[in-house]
């Protein structure tokens, strides 16, 4: 916890090709324009990429003005590992019918 308080997440944990995006998404938040389901990396502090599916919900107060941003971030990574193995296989089996068939 305390390496992470008071430090700027997006400048510390987003890649520099995501930044702005993230930053856009947290700053429309806070003008109570809500995310959800947004992608990007984030690196842990031993430099392991993680990929994380992020919805940005806006906080109000009693009076509906918007004071926050709550973040919820979910690891996707071994979810996108899967993924990405199948489209691989799918790819091997389409090339095999191809090949068998010729």
């Amino acid at each position: 916890r305390e390496e992470v308080f008071g430090k700027d997440l997006v400048e510390v944990y987003i890649t520099e090709e995501y930044r702005s995006t993230v930053r856009l998404v947290l700053e429309d938040a806070l003008r109570g324009i809500e995310t959800t389901s947004f992608e990007f990396p984030l690196f842990t502090k031993d430099r392991n990429r993680v990929d994380v599916l992020l919805n940005a919900t806006t906080r109000r107060n009693v009076t509906g003005k918007p004071v926050g941003v709550l973040g919820v971030g979910q690891d996707i990574t071994k979810r996108k590992e899967v993924e990405e193995e199948k489209m691989r296989v799918a790819q091997e089996l389409r090339t095999f019918i191809d090949t068998a068939n010729a």
